[in-house]
């Protein structure tokens, strides 16, 4: 009968803890990555919702009939979109020369996003977006 050697199931003595100071190096490593992902996530959402918020308010500027409402329905339609998204004013300009029938009526829409403010990193993170619409022959006349 063979007998084991005293200690033989055991790790080495000089082993011990070592995943203990895996877990505490790596923990805070693996949560600020995925802060990082977070932080992203948040700017890819805001691009896609600043893209949806100026097609919106061009659209909604088209079918007034005069330039002073047709900028008015695109504020209100892009703050309306960006209730959620932005961190701070909506900003709506148009781009395009004159409300003239035939026409294209673009708007810039850009507001400020959190992004990596969440993970106190001073990156800029105002996005813009602008779009076309024409205007609609058969726009509001009342």
């Amino acid at each position: 009968m063979r007998r084991r050697a005293r200690g033989a199931g055991r790790p080495p003595a000089d082993d011990r803890g070592l995943s203990t100071i895996e877990v505490v190096i790596l923990a805070p490593v693996m949560i600020l990555f995925i802060l990082v992902l977070v932080a992203f996530g948040q700017l890819v959402d805001g691009r896609g919702a600043l893209d949806g918020a100026a097609r919106d308010a061009a659209r909604a500027g088209s079918i007034q009939k005069d330039h002073a409402t047709a900028m008015a329905e695109a504020r209100k339609a892009a703050e309306a979109d960006l209730e959620d998204v932005c961190s701070g004013p909506v900003t709506v300009r148009q781009t395009s020369p004159g409300f003239e029938p035939d026409t294209l009526f673009t708007v810039e829409v850009s507001c400020r996003v959190r992004g990596l403010a969440m993970l106190g990193l001073d990156v800029p993170t105002t996005l813009t977006a602008s779009f076309s619409s024409p205007l609609d022959p058969y726009r509001r006349t009342v």
